[in-house]
């Protein structure tokens, strides 16, 4: 899975904690770095044929960055990609971004735990919605 800090925002330290608690549930985790743009995080999904993408968005463009990336992974053949966001969402972002087709949505205090559950739960090779976001 490649998890990526799209945008000006430098604050990482959720997606490197997030990454590291998945790598140590068993995942192959690929972090991007900070400062991605939607075409290099998805040039990344395609070249490591990543099932899952998280994006880490603190900067308030989660509705911007979201449509392009899905947009970009559909116009690549990757449309299938499984599409986690965490960052200061308003609730009423969370459900658009659920609607626009991302697969869940967590805000500050998520539990950790409860992230890698949610991605244990995902079916990849179905493309079924998860049954409750976070």
């Amino acid at each position: 899975m490649v998890i990526a800090k799209p945008g000006l925002d430098g604050h990482d330290r959720g997606a490197k904690v997030i990454a590291r608690a998945l790598r140590d549930a068993g995942y192959e985790v690929i972090y991007t770095g900070l400062h991605q743009t939607p075409e290099q995080i998805v040039a990344t999904v395609v070249s490591e044929d990543a099932p899952i993408l998280g994006l880490s968005i603190l900067s308030g463009a989660h509705l911007t960055i979201v449509e392009k990336v899905l947009h970009l992974l559909a116009q690549e053949d990757a449309g299938d990609t499984r599409v986690l966001v965490g960052g200061i969402i308003p609730d009423a972002d969370v459900r658009t971004l659920r609607a626009m087709g991302a697969d869940a949505v967590f805000t500050p205090g998520a539990d950790i735990r409860g992230i890698v559950e949610v991605v244990d739960r995902l079916d990849v090779t179905s493309g079924a919605p998860l049954e409750s976001a976070c």
